[in-house]
């Protein structure tokens, strides 16, 4: 009885110290802190600022065409915009779209990627070639054609809101994350407690969901970290070109780059929203390197 017990208490003493050993590694990576903390304040001034704003009678749509462009001051600390919107205001509620896209089509792609490589990396043969080839055709197609490719599939009148950015997304940054669970789950598949579960009859499909996915799940974590920020950077690329999913830090940085000219420069409607988004951007590639530090036993120094 004690030769079952103890190989599955050393299991989990072993899970629970490479988790805590972890977040203690990452405790002390001073710039994934330092990050960490400045895209939770981040995120608290895009979805609680504007509710606490709107109290005072400010929100992104009133319009007062007496105080158009207005530099800011103490009553419109980013200042305003061509039809008096408040432009504190427009920045929160951007930041609310710009980061529900990173988070929204950052989870679409690592549920597509993470169980598209799994299923093709744990049968392997003819499967994961097919499989595999249909990921490098992909690979083959730019990106940026992809993602107009799609977005045009829905009706430019549809009400959908912002879920053509939303699916876009999400389906093109799967590819590299399937990928990666790939190649983890092929030098998995064949490890003893795989081989173990599979003489004790259990399902392929639950030896996948509950023996090798846990085991790749730091992995899935790293990459997931470092894709918002690109998600964040590629929607802001759409803005530019008329694509975007309303009203995002991307399009107000586009708008802002159309008024800053020799002749008369509405500086703040380009420096503020640039800044909210460098700062989301920089946070998070600071955390997808601190989790990478703290998580990959490659990088870990004794």
């Amino acid at each position: 009885m004690s030769d079952t017990t103890t190989p599955s208490a050393a299991t989990m003493v072993q899970g629970n110290s490479l988790w805590s050993d972890a977040w203690k590694r990452l405790k002390k990576n001073r710039f994934a802190v330092a990050g960490s903390i400045m895209l939770i304040l981040v995120i608290l001034l895009c979805f609680v600022g504007p509710l606490i704003l709107g109290l005072f009678g400010l929100d992104a749509e009133t319009t007062d065409p007496s105080m158009a462009n207005r530099p800011p001051s103490l009553l419109h600390w980013f200042g305003t915009d061509e039809l008096g919107r408040s432009y504190l205001v427009r920045v929160l509620v951007g930041g609310q779209m710009s980061l529900l896209i990173g988070f929204v089509a950052t989870i679409t792609s690592v549920v597509i990627g993470v169980f598209y490589g799994a299923i093709s990396g744990y049968y392997g043969g003819k499967l994961d070639e097919v499989m595999m080839r249909a990921v490098d055709f992909l690979y083959g197609i730019p990106y940026m054609f992809l993602v107009i490719l799609i977005m045009l599939m829905f009706p430019p009148d549809s009400d959908v809101g912002p879920l053509p950015i939303f699916f876009a997304l999400g389906i093109v940054q799967w590819l590299t994350t399937a990928r990666i669970v790939r190649g983890q789950v092929l030098t998995l598949r064949g490890q003893e407690f795989v081989e173990a579960a599979r003489v004790l009859g259990a399902s392929d499909m639950r030896i996948i969901v509950r023996h090798i996915l846990p085991n790749i799940l730091s992995v899935v974590i790293i990459y997931s970290t470092l894709t918002v920020p690109a998600v964040i950077l590629l929607e802001s690329f759409l803005s530019f070109l008329g694509l975007g999913a309303g009203l995002t830090w991307g399009l107000l940085v586009s708008e802002g780059l159309s008024v800053v000219n020799p002749v008369e420069s509405y500086w703040w409607r380009l420096l503020f929203p640039s800044i909210f988004l460098a700062l989301t951007l920089f946070s998070l590639n600071f955390m997808g390197d601190g989790l990478r530090d703290a998580l990959d036993p490659k990088t870990r120094k004794e």
